[in-house]
């Protein structure tokens, strides 16, 4: 079974062609400048097939970003299928389904409007999402397409993790909550998780890291999502490659009076010029932090010391509110490639179970066990998977 992983923003798309059954991808590539100048990678798997590096191609609108995809896929030299027909459906990631979606779904105008509906919660990217299902259906018809949603893992979290102590009327009418996002990825690797322990899902408590540019922490308590550090939008939580993460809100009333901030300019701050780029002056790349504080730049380390502080203080606190853990997950960029920061969060939690091994550790982007065999709980690194995940759950919901 062929499924194709579409992820579209405003002005790109991003695609991969997997068997969910295997897990093989076959190929896999991204449009990008959609509506400008268009250009098109494509990565072909098989040997002998011709790799496309930012050719161009005319891509007014999403629809024939999607053609290009197609034709590149069932081309007669560099294609890795003979026709359309070997595509069994198409999986689309959606950033938002609010309170309506807590799985994945076979896409029907029903669910498109309750896309629509979610706008207001992520206007920059559920707009691009509905466009590029929309040109896949121009062009694919009767081909099955399904939506798996950031949000919807996070769904099982009770009304105590997702509420804020704002009036209650504010969640009843405006549906201002704590929805959570990176779910496909938190999801996938607690399934693996339990693989590597032999353990059903259902009897392990687990604690996910996806650390990156874009970082949040879950706790994933019977397989079901309980907490999550994100909250209503992707800025909560962490202190990121370039977000803030928590602060007190009564610092954006001072800023903005003290500088003549109106919203957009403070929330553009927020998100684009805080986190460690802001706390270190030197960029939003932990690997570039990494070497200037080798090089004596105090504010690079004080940035990367504050994001692996976070990280420790939400292990912790995720351990209390399950009442207990099996496992910790890196994942991610960061939690996949950096071993120093792999190490500077778990070191001190050995009062709760927690023993590294630095031989162990010092692996980067593999599935492996990094705490010392005597570990009372498992420290786990398992490279996240978003793309394979949408595609079992694209295969799971066409054959159901």
């Amino acid at each position: 079974m062929n499924i194709l992983v579409i992820n579209a923003g405003s002005s790109s798309l991003k695609y991969q062609l997997l068997n969910p059954e295997t897990g093989e991808l076959l190929a896999k590539g991204l449009c990008e400048r959609i509506g400008i100048d268009g250009k098109f990678t494509y990565k072909p798997q098989a040997a002998g097939k011709q790799v496309l590096d930012a050719v161009d191609v005319a891509m007014p609108t999403h629809s024939e970003a999607i053609q290009a995809v197609l034709d590149a896929l069932v081309d007669k030299d560099n294609g890795v299928i003979g026709s359309m027909k070997e595509i069994d459906a198409v999986g689309h990631r959606v950033v938002h389904g609010g309170e309506a979606f807590n799985q994945s779904v076979l896409i029907t105008d029903e669910v498109l409007k309750a896309i629509e509906d979610c706008i207001p919660l992520a206007p920059l990217h559920n707009p691009a999402n509905l466009t590029g299902i929309r040109a896949c259906q121009s062009v694919m018809p009767g081909v099955p397409m399904v939506g798996v949603f950031d949000t919807a893992f996070h769904q099982t979290m009770p009304a105590k993790a997702y509420m804020y102590a704002l009036p209650y009327e504010y969640y009843e009418a405006d549906k201002v909550r704590r929805y959570g996002f990176h779910g496909t990825s938190h999801k996938y690797v607690a399934g693996r998780a339990a693989a590597m322990l032999g353990k059903k899902p259902e009897e392990l408590k687990l604690i996910s890291c996806h650390l990156g540019n874009g970082s949040s922490v879950t706790a994933v308590d019977g397989g079901k999502s309980v907490d999550t550090s994100m909250g209503f939008t992707p800025l909560a939580g962490l202190p990121m490659g370039t977000r803030a993460g928590d602060l007190d809100a009564g610092i954006l009333k001072y800023l903005m009076n003290k500088y003549s901030l109106n919203i957009d300019e403070m929330l553009n701050i927020l998100n684009k010029k805080s986190g460690v780029q802001g706390v270190s002056g030197v960029s939003s790349d932990f690997r570039d932090l990494e070497n200037a504080f080798k090089g004596g730049n105090d504010r690079a380390g004080l940035a990367v010391d504050m994001f692996n502080y976070g990280v420790k203080k939400l292990i912790g606190a995720y351990a209390a509110a399950m009442g207990g853990v099996d496992a910790i997950i890196f994942t991610a960029g960061v939690g996949e490639n950096s071993a120093s920061q792999r190490m500077a969060i778990a070191s001190g939690l050995e009062f709760m179970g927690v023993k590294m091994d630095e031989a162990a550790n010092n692996v980067r982007g593999k599935e492996a066990v990094i705490s010392a065999a005597d570990s009372q709980v498992k420290v786990l690194l398992i490279p996240t998977n978003e793309e394979l995940m949408i595609a079992m759950d694209t295969a799971a919901i066409v054959k159901g």
